[in-house]
């Protein structure tokens, strides 16, 4: 590395001085040129360290737009693109799966979607027999307990095509509800009736949704 000095250190220093003896002069003269020197000698370390710290950003940098411009990042990205195409592919092909062996079920299942038919005619009935406020009508339809052999043929008719926890939990739904409704009719409990028709009926329509029966079912 090059040292840069000052070619004439005396100088600083008067020429003809009455002060200062001539054996002085050479000693703070050599003292001063050591120390324009040494200072010179940090300017230069300094200087090169910071090249040092800015040709290593500078590589770091270039590493970077390096591996963007060959496609790392993008190829890392495709990747999980695809995985999460195969997965959705992967959804959708079992859904469809699904779906067709449930229809495939409903179709071969007349008996079983006559007695829901069956429901969707009895519950009509009851609905217009509670809003003319005719409870004992509505008694002859429903029957006096929920073990008559209708509330059993339908609910053979929700457990064969009742495949997910979400169905079967409307199931239990509309049997409660519908034991509430039973029992408030044979109460002669109009209010009561009202709201549990009204919860039997929204029980049975969210099922028949669920399971893709209400395509299949009149009056629905």
């Amino acid at each position: 590395m090059a040292t840069v000095c000052l070619s004439n250190p005396i100088s600083f220093f008067p020429s003809s001085s009455s002060s200062f003896s001539t054996s002085i002069i050479p000693k703070i003269t050599t003292r001063k040129q050591i120390i324009v020197c040494k200072a010179e000698n940090n300017v230069s370390n300094f200087s090169s360290i910071i090249s040092k710290r800015r040709l290593s950003i500078s590589l770091a940098s270039s590493l970077l737009l390096s591996l963007t411009g060959n496609g790392f990042f993008n190829a890392n990205a495709a990747i999980l693109e695809a995985d999460e195409d195969d997965e959705l592919m992967e959804k959708v092909k079992q859904d469809r799966k699904k779906r067709l062996e449930r229809q495939g079920i409903i179709s071969s299942s007349s008996k079983e979607k006559g007695y829901l038919q069956d429901l969707v005619y009895k519950l009509s009935k009851v609905g217009q027999a509670i809003e003319n406020n005719d409870l004992s009508a509505a008694s002859s339809v429903l029957g006096q307990n929920t073990d008559a052999d209708w509330v059993q043929k339908v609910n053979s008719a929700f457990n064969k095509f009742s495949g997910s926890d979400e169905e079967k939990t409307e199931v239990d739904s509309f049997n409660s509800s519908l034991s509430s409704l039973v029992s408030s009719v044979t109460k002669n409990d109009i209010e009561g009736s009202k709201i549990a028709f009204v919860a039997s009926a929204s029980a049975f329509e969210k099922w028949s949704t669920l399971t893709g029966l209400i395509e299949e079912l009149k009056g629905l």
